[in-house]
């Protein structure tokens, strides 16, 4: 062990050992990142930094009051933990259940399988930028505005704990977005691609495929007729399966959200059918190689892979050690938080729906008239209601795909459409392209992933 990382163990040990008996539990939790942002908007440069930040927060709970603290500045730790402490012991009046987990001493780093983005010349990166910024306003004189952006960060974080654990995990993670808005007269679209990887620089390098079609299904959608609002039977690809397995379903597997809320609890009760025998779903950072996957959580407990349906039943939850204790189930390993600015929460890490056995061409069998899906512009959930716009879609005719259509939306409830899956592909796509959103942290990276599926009676969106 490096002789830098030995002295900080010390500190933190002795700090843990000189304050953790005035509270149930202390956490202390370092961190150290370095990254690249670059943003250009049609010919100008909007963003274009490098930075550096260092900093770490302390986590204390007593009778199931937490206190937290963040700082930037080592030599003020002592003041952030009594500090951490007095917000603990002011707000606990009840108990601290933590469900429990085995004390953790280790190093580990997520490994690349090709070149480190610290490895890359920020001249570099900003000539990729320019590349396809040039790709994507070549498509055609009609495309008016364009974007790309870049961004990549490494992260070292230390976690130490009261209990005894102490944890070094590293890891690099690297992300692309472009768009496209075409214009033709009062006519508008937009055609957006997003990707990202924890593996290699490499994997951002050979996208012209990719980023021009965004700009060519924009360019398409100006003449496209807008499909007719109707409830229909869809088709939807791997990535709209995982968009909709991450937003509609997987935030409400996450434990804060049911045991804050008794109502919810109750809809998501362990042995209730919400789909097909056919269905499982899965969440886990254990898989490899994803923008969700790691070691261990912001609270050092080990990655997990955790079934959250299965065969159509509900079978399993995504928690942090105080919502495991709080229902009396064991932790998963999903505490997660953004930076050292925030504490950890329940949060996704890599959430997908297990392949299926109908070959996908005969998914669209026996429509008469339905909605074929692909892609994504974006979307919103409201509890258990979403609605998702597709970001290019074709009516299906007579079992067979037929006129593209645009301005498509699928609306409805998350547990009504699971319910409805008719079929499942035997195909699988992972979307690396996910940074999702929760209690101000914005961001996080994580994985999705699916095979098509078959829904009956879907609301579908267009023009009236």
């Amino acid at each position: 062990m490096p002789t830098l990382l030995v002295d900080v163990q010390n500190l933190l040990v002795d700090l843990l050992k000189r304050y953790s008996s005035r509270v149930d539990y202390l956490m202390i939790r370092l961190e150290e990142a370095e990254g690249t942002d670059i943003l250009l908007r049609g010919d100008k440069v909007e963003t274009l930094s490098e930075a550096i930040s260092i900093g770490g927060h302390i986590r204390a709970a007593y009778r199931g009051g937490w206190g937290f603290s963040s700082f930037n500045r080592l030599t003020t730790i002592a003041e952030r933990i009594e500090e951490a402490i007095a917000a603990a012991r002011m707000v606990g009046d009840e108990e601290t259940i933590l469900a429990p987990i085995e004390p953790v001493q280790a190093v580990c780093q997520l490994p690349l399988t090709g070149t480190d983005p610290r490895h890359i010349s920020l001249t570099r990166k900003k000539e990729l930028c320019d590349r396809y910024c040039d790709l994507l306003k070549s498509v055609d004189h009609r495309i008016s505005t364009t974007s790309v952006r870049y961004s990549d960060t490494s992260q070292k974080v230390i976690v130490a704990t009261s209990e005894g654990t102490f944890i070094e995990q590293s890891w690099v993670d690297m992300e692309m977005r472009f768009a496209a808005t075409a214009r033709d007269g009062d006519t508008v679209q937009t055609g957006r691609e997003t990707t990202g990887s924890r593996q290699a620089f490499e994997d951002l390098i050979n996208l012209d495929t990719q980023v021009k079609s965004a700009a060519e299904r924009a360019v398409a959608a100006l003449t496209l007729p807008s499909v007719k609002g109707n409830i229909y039977t869809v088709v939807i690809d791997p990535i709209l399966t995982g968009l909709f397995v991450h937003e509609a379903f997987g935030h409400l597997s996450e434990a804060d959200m049911a045991y804050e809320n008794p109502d919810l609890l109750e809809v998501m009760t362990f042995g209730r059918r919400f789909g097909p025998e056919e269905l499982q779903i899965f969440d886990g950072a254990a898989p490899s190689g994803h923008r969700g996957s790691y070691f261990y959580d912001d609270e050092g407990t080990p990655a997990t892979t955790t079934q959250l349906i299965q065969d159509g039943i509900l079978v399993g939850r995504l928690h942090s050690r105080e919502t495991a204790g709080k229902l009396g189930e064991a932790a998963t390993g999903n505490a997660r938080c953004l930076n050292y600015h925030y504490a950890p929460i329940v949060r996704m890490t890599n959430t997908w729906i297990e392949r299926g056995k109908t070959p996908v061409a005969d998914l669209f069998s026996g429509i008469k008239e339905g909605v074929y899906a692909r892609n994504w512009l974006g979307g919103m959930t409201n509890g258990e209601m979403f609605t998702f716009s597709a970001g290019e879609a074709w009516m299906i005719r007579n079992g067979k795909i037929a006129e593209p259509v645009k301005d498509v939306t699928l609306s409805g409830n998350v547990f009504q459409t699971l319910a409805d899956i008719e079929a499942i592909g035997d195909d699988f796509y992972w979307d690396e392209s996910g940074g999702c959103g929760k209690g101000a942290q914005n961001g996080l990276a994580v994985g999705c992933g699916g095979p098509s599926l078959r829904i009956r009676d879907v609301v579908v969106g267009g023009e009236a």
